[in-house]
C-alpha cells in the first residue's frame, strides 16, 4: 500500500538525530510492507490529489488546530477532499485535525497535560488489545465533541475521546502516540519546555514508561484498518 505521511511536526531540538523524524517513526510502526511518501505540511506541501496515495497518516505536532495557522486550514481542506477516497489515520494532533476538519470540537483541555504512558478502555473488542490500551500521551488539546458519524473507540477519565472511528471506514484516529518508543518518549518528556509541566508531572510521566506499552498491537490494528477499512 502507498501511504502518504502528512508530517505536521518534528521532534524538538536535535532529537530527530537520535530517534528519527515523525515520518520515520510512523513507517517503523506500520512496517516495511508499505511504500511511503512524506509531505511537509507546515511548509505548504500537500498531495495534489487524494489519489496520490492509498492512505494518509497525519502526524503529531506542537501546533494546535485553533492556532489560526494557514497550513492547518489547508490540511483541513485536503482531508475533506480525501474523505472516502483514501483511508485516513490521525495520531495526536492528527486525531484532532481530522475531527476539526469534519466538524468536531477541539479545545485546550482544562484538566491540563496528558503526559506519559496512559491507559485507555476500549468500547469495542480489538484483537491483541483485549485488556485495553497502554500508550504514550503528550497533549494538552483534546477532542471534546466528535464529528457527526464518528464513534468513540477508546477512552479514559482524562481523555474521553481517545480514539475515534468514522462512518464507512473513512478514518481511524488516536489521541495517543503508538509510534513513540519508550526511549524517544523519555527524551521528549525531558525536552518539554511548556511552563505548565512541573517537575512532579515530568518525573511521574518518565516513571510511567517503565511499564510495557502496546505499540506493536496498535500497529497491527492500524494495519488491519488500512487493509480492510474495518476498525474492530
Amino acid at each position: 500500500m502507498h501511504i502518504g505521511i502528512l508530517e505536521t511536526g518534528a521532534p524538538p531540538g536535535d532529537l530527530a538525530r537520535d530517534h528519527g523524524t515523525y515520518t520515520a517513526m510512523v513507517a517503523r510502526l506500520l512496517g516495511t510492507d508499505h511504500h511511503y511518501t512524506s509531505y511537509d505540511v507546515r511548509a505548504g506541501t500537500l498531495p495534489a490529489a487524494a489519489s496520490e496515495c492509498d492512505a494518509y497518516v497525519v502526524t503529531g505536532s506542537a501546533a494546535g488546530v485553533n492556532d489560526g495557522l494557514d497550513w492547518v486550514d489547508a490540511l483541513a481542506a485536503f482531508l475533506r477532499s480525501a474523505r472516502g477516497h483514501a483511508r485516513l489515520i490521525g495520531i495526536c494532533f492528527g486525531h484532532q485535525a481530522i475531527a476539526h476538519a469534519f466538524g468536531g470540537v477541539v479545545i485546550k483541555a482544562p484538566q491540563g497535560w496528558g503526559l506519559g504512558l496512559s491507559r485507555y478502555d476500549l468500547t469495542v473488542p480489538v484483537a491483541g488489545l483485549e485488556g485495553g490500551i497502554a500508550a504514550m500521551a503528550s497533549h494538552q488539546d483534546q477532542v471534546t465533541h466528535p464529528p457527526a458519524g464518528a464513534r468513540v473507540l477508546a477512552s479514559s477519565a482524562f481523555t474521553p475521546c481517545a480514539a475515534l472511528a468514522y462512518a464507512d471506514g473513512a478514518a481511524l484516529t488516536l489521541q495517543f502516540h503508538p509510534e513513540f518508543d519508550a526511549d524517544y518518549a523519555r527524551a521528549l518528556i525531558a525536552a518539554h519546555t511548556a511552563p505548565d509541566i512541573g517537575d512532579a508531572l515530568r518525573a511521574a510521566a518518565i516513571r510511567s514508561l517503565d511499564a510495557p506499552g502496546d505499540n506493536a498491537a496498535i500497529g497491527a490494528w492500524l494495519n488491519r484498518y488500512l487493509a480492510t477499512g474495518r476498525v474492530t
